[in-house]
């Protein structure tokens, strides 16, 4: 599993200050205003910045990080990912998982037989839907306790009951 999550992509700068214009890659923006620190990987290395304020604009959220005081400072973290520490993540309720942690899994009927590796979830109004790629085409698989039987993130399995006439 991965060590850092994901939760915004740097669209932009804001401002002569180094704000950054971020757009949220989680169901809740509002936890932006509770970080006190946050991760940017470039180039390979993982660098740690507090968080001095966050404001929301529209769809996005504006944020102030500690040493990125110029427009050219900000200017230079442009398309790069915001992470958080799976230590300080938003606490799931049970059974309920990150994508990341399940995408690549293998996906198999009850019967046992492989249909394919899920590499999406689609996130619709009702319920979430799992993209498995198949050997010829992609299955879309509606996320729903009646179909998705069991998920073991440790070996990187799911089991599902489709529903007649999916496949």
């Amino acid at each position: 599993m991965l060590e850092y999550l994901s939760i915004g992509q740097i669209v932009n700068t804001h401002g002569i200050r180094g704000e950054l214009k971020v757009y949220p890659l989680t169901d809740d923006a509002a936890r932006f205003d509770k970080l006190k620190e946050v991760y940017i990987e470039s180039k390979g290395v993982m660098t740690k910045y507090q968080v001095e304020s966050s404001k929301h604009l529209k769809n996005t959220v504006i944020l102030k990080l500690k040493g990125i005081d110029t427009m050219n400072d900000a200017e230079k973290l442009r398309q790069l990912y915001l992470k958080v520490g799976r230590w300080d993540a938003v606490r799931l309720p049970k059974d309920a998982f990150f994508v990341c942690d399940i995408v690549d899994s293998e996906v198999y009927d009850i019967h046992g037989v492989l249909l394919g590796k899920l590499y999406d979830v689609l996130q619709t109004g009702s319920n979430d839907v799992y993209v498995v790629k198949t050997e010829d085409k992609d299955l879309l698989i509606p996320a729903l306790k009646s179909v998705v039987k069991e998920i073991n993130l440790q070996s990187r399995k799911i089991i599902v009951d489709l529903p007649e006439g999916l496949i």
